[in-house]
């Protein structure tokens, strides 16, 4: 199997959240083929995450998601760069860890095993059900665009929804109404000035507003509107809406997500980082002592220049060969020791 062929064949079929049916199904018969053991854990709609394994019971899962963000395009090589939907987040990552895994295999070692989900970009629904399937490993090595570090802690999100309330009127007579659409401005106005929780680590809570949406015609004074906020969280999204409580006089507030900060395992000899972003690890507890790193740089992630380098590519491989090796030879009473 050739890294580069494999992870363009991934990235040329269109994966994007809620039609991974079709990648899935190519990536549970490439894994068939190689002898592995196969399961197609359902998740909805046709949708299943893939699970990968020699020995019933691994010490050492490598993991990432299958599905990427719209819109889909394919992949193409040039300039020793490899372009694509999902190049490096995470359809690269995925193609170095199966790599890896052959690798080690091929040593002789079966106590890996591979786990690929399903909806990491919209709410995590494929790494929900893994959590209640796990296979009793020992540790989780998630793939993630980190510019081939290992993550020494990652922020959490949480999603919720401001919710304005009206009366419609004639735009004439606008006295007659309620307007929701300015309370929603004004509650978004008086969040700019709220102060949210820091960490010494992690920084300060950060947020952006998603979506916005209110009114029924220009004529009309609006008797509703609502945003969607996103916020990266540093501390348990409880305290977010702790701060967010002043907003309530002018707005409901909605919690619609949350998936926790985590603090995570480093090892010695390779170099470490703390990220911004939120990975399914929160949502796989049961997966085993959690690490991340994977290739490619997350600020080329979600973008129409989703690249990564064929260099950093090849040498993801070998570092989740190298992740592996170091981790299986770890006394299982060190297991728990941490960072």
């Amino acid at each position: 199997m050739q890294l580069v062929d494999f992870a363009r064949a991934l990235i040329d079929i269109d994966s994007t959240t809620g039609r991974e049916p079709a990648a899935c199904a190519f990536l549970a018969a490439q894994l068939r083929a190689l002898g592995y053991r196969v399961t197609e854990q359902p998740v909805s709609d046709g949708r299943f995450n893939v699970l990968a394994l020699v020995h019933p019971q691994p010490a050492v899962v490598l993991s990432t998601h299958i599905d990427c963000v719209p819109p889909f395009f394919p992949s193409r090589v040039a300039d020793g760069i490899l372009h694509g939907r999902g190049a490096c987040d995470a359809k690269g990552a995925l193609a170095a860890q199966v790599i890896a895994a052959e690798r080690l295999r091929a040593a002789g070692e079966e106590r890996l095993g591979l786990l690929f989900v399903v909806g990491e970009e919209r709410g995590s629904d494929g790494a929900l059900v893994a959590n209640e399937l796990p296979p009793g490993a020992r540790f989780l090595v998630n793939g993630e665009p980190t510019g081939s570090r290992l993550g020494r802690a990652t922020r959490g999100v949480l999603r919720v929804k401001l919710v304005a309330s009206g009366r419609a009127a004639h735009s004439s007579q606008p006295e007659r109404g309620e307007n929701a659409i300015d309370k929603l401005v004004d509650a978004l106005v008086e969040l700019r000035r709220l102060p949210l929780p820091d960490d010494p680590e992690l920084g300060r809570t950060f947020y952006s507003v998603g979506l916005v949406s209110g009114g029924v015609a220009p004529n009309v004074i609006p008797p509703n509107a609502e945003a969607e906020l996103l916020f990266r969280t540093v501390s348990p999204g409880s305290d977010v809406l702790e701060c967010l409580a002043p907003l309530r006089s002018r707005v409901a507030i909605e919690h619609v997500l949350e998936v926790p900060p985590v603090r995570l395992r480093t090892l010695p000899g390779f170099a470490a980082e703390t990220f911004a972003f939120t990975t399914d690890i929160p949502l796989l507890p049961r997966w085993g002592e959690p690490l991340l790193f994977g290739p490619g740089s997350v600020l080329d992630a979600h973008t129409d220049g989703d690249h990564v380098a064929l260099d950093e590519l090849a040498a993801a491989a070998d570092t989740y060969a190298a992740l592996a090796r170091t981790l299986l030879a770890e006394p299982v009473a060190a297991a728990s020791t941490g960072r």
